[in-house]
């Protein structure tokens, strides 16, 4: 970096967050909203759905025609700056005997990733917050649900929420909005599991089909979620959290700035964070009663790592030694194919939501399989304006299969290749299984001690690897795809050929993008860094609201449960300020 005069503000906040995403800006909100003064630390640029997104651009705009780069993957018009891959911002692997290289998802804009998901807004439920006591395998955590539930409650209509009350004991009813009529396909799979015991019941996603404030507008069934929504007819930390908060005046945002690690005085507390401003390159310091991660678990333990001093030679927060370790991701192993009957069908507008309008919760007793954690089934398919602007390979399919009684050749250009696809849209289906991992103290990310980003700042480097476990959960999930596929009448097209030599197709760790566990709570400070209010042990005004206090993942979407948790360590945190304990 070279020689840096360090600028020190003169205003102390009364907390300093890093991170805008789901639990960084609900952390904003929650304290802005009780008059607390905030300094909100972000390493991208500024993001406002309203003015800078693409969500109702038409696809030939693309300028690549919807090619992915490493700046959106996703393609040109997706919501999201950055992806697994950032100039200047490597990690590394250990690349052990046995290990699968950590895929990191890393988001550089306001609101983080919450810019990319699929708004999957599921509560854990009662047996996720205690599997230890159930299977023997992991930690229970040091809360149960009935101390998060009314933070759920609160979530679900502050943000909205569509779906239904079914009474599944461990998919926890909640305050749903009405959900979308399932699509075609969606009524297949529907049929289809019903005829073979697999439920599929409405989706529940953070989209509105009603309004629920006078700030944000009701979904008009565009389908691009994707894109990020101009009427904030969905939830980003951005739209629906952070640009609220400013709006209070009590919160001063930095954007651009890529925090270094997490200041302390003499007797370990911390005072603040210093980071480095991308555009100037110069090094600054801003000061704060309280300071709260949310930069992502991965992220935080970083920031934690990198923070060492005489009253924490091994990092901040990190007495137990375990800040980096027990890091987990969600499994996941997908399937898909052709409907036959829907073939050449009729031109209909069938957009509907960013999303599934339909899934399947874990239906099974895994005391009766040969894994000790469930998954969920995400469905995609049917009509709909190609999200990125590209459509799905089609070239690759159009000669499997007589079309109109006539074996057609593979690939083609201009008016076969357009029959083709007018004859194939609208009658492929997909699914996609989303599961639990066990988590392990041996999957870990540490500090790199040789390599370092263009800011100068020590990388993260990655020790991860598939359990038996997994692979099992893996194999079960392409027999159940291959059963409902069956049952439909189709013709699997991809995901079909997977077996043990490439683990049935499991995704990589950290592919899925729900990295959680770094930073886990629990009750004793021996082998967890933070207590149950996501409080640090060895420092007591040190806070983290990401995926990092998470003792396990459950077979859930972990967003709903960052939001919730993150809005209960914000309430604590302004109780306590009112009492002057921290």
């Amino acid at each position: 970096m070279g020689d840096l005069q360090i600028k020190k503000q003169t205003k102390k906040y009364d907390a300093v967050i890093v991170g805008s995403g789901a639990g960084g800006g609900m952390a904003a909100y929650v304290l802005a909203n009780a008059g607390l003064k905030v300094c909100l630390i972000e390493a991208g640029p500024m993001f406002d759905p309203k003015t800078d997104s693409n969500q109702l651009k038409n696809p030939w705009e693309s300028p690549r025609r919807g090619a992915s780069t490493k700046f959106r993957p996703f393609g040109d018009f997706d919501g999201c700056y950055w992806g697994w891959s950032i100039d200047d911002e490597p990690y590394t692997q250990t690349n052990a005997p046995g290990t699968t290289n950590w895929e990191w998802w890393r988001a550089r804009m306001l609101g983080g990733r919450t810019n990319h998901w699929g708004r999957i807004s599921l509560r854990f439920g009662p047996k996720d917050f205690k599997r230890k006591s159930i299977d023997g395998l992991g930690d229970d955590w040091p809360i149960g649900y009935e101390d998060v539930k009314p933070y759920y409650d609160k979530i679900d209509k502050l943000l909205g929420v569509f779906g239904t009350n079914e009474g599944l004991p461990n998919d926890p009813d909640g305050f749903f909005l009405p959900p979308p009529k399932p699509r075609l396909h969606e009524l297949f799979i529907k049929k289809a599991g019903a005829s073979i015991g697999i439920p599929v019941i409405p989706s529940r996603l953070s989209i509105l089909t009603k309004q629920v404030n006078k700030e944000r507008g009701a979904c008009f069934f565009c389908a691009q979620c994707g894109r990020s929504c101009k009427v904030y007819g969905d939830f980003s930390s951005s739209s629906c959290l952070v640009i609220p908060a400013l709006k209070t005046g009590n919160v001063d945002l930095v954007t651009n700035a890529m925090a270094r690690e997490v200041l302390t005085d003499r007797e370990g507390l911390a005072t603040g964070v210093s980071y480095v401003n991308k555009e100037d390159m110069q090094e600054y310091q801003v000061s704060g009663r309280t300071v709260i991660l949310g930069a992502s678990a991965c992220e935080s333990a970083r920031l934690l790592l990198n923070s060492k001093s005489p009253r924490h030679p091994n990092g901040l927060a990190n007495s137990s030694d375990v800040v980096g370790r027990y890091l987990h991701d969600s499994t996941g192993a997908d399937m898909g194919g052709i409907l036959p009957h829907l073939l050449d069908r009729k031109r209909y507008n069938e957009d509907g939501v960013g999303g599934m309008h339909v899934y399947t919760p874990w239906w099974l007793d895994n005391k009766k399989l040969d894994f000790p954690r469930g998954y969920h089934i995400e469905y995609g398919g049917g009509f709909g304006m190609p999200l990125y602007g590209f459509s799905w390979g089609i070239e690759n399919l159009n000669g499997d299969y007589k079309i109109m009684g006539k074996q057609q050749e593979a690939g083609g250009y201009g008016a076969s290749l357009k029959k083709d696809y007018r004859t194939l849209f609208g009658a492929h289906v997909g699914m996609a299984g989303r599961g639990e991992a066990v988590a392990n103290k041996n999957n870990y990310c540490e500090i790199d001690p040789s390599v370092v980003d263009k800011y100068g700042i020590p990388v993260l480097r990655f020790n991860t690897s598939h359990s038996e476990y997994e692979i099992k959960q893996a194999k079960h999930m392409k027999e159940t795809f291959k059963e409902i596929l069956h049952a439909m009448g189709a013709i699997t097209t991809w995901g079909g050929d997977d077996n043990e030599k490439n683990n049935w197709g499991l995704h990589a760790p950290g592919n899925i993008i729900h990295e959680a566990g770094t930073v886990r709570m629990g009750n004793d400070s021996k082998n967890s860094p933070l207590n149950k209010w996501s409080q640090a042990h060895d420092c007591k005004n040190l806070f983290c609201v990401d995926g990092g206090p998470f003792v396990s993942q459950a077979d859930k979407n972990i967003t709903w449960t960052i939001l919730a948790l993150s809005m209960r360590t914000s309430e604590y945190i302004v109780e306590e300020m009112k009492k002057h304990t921290i």
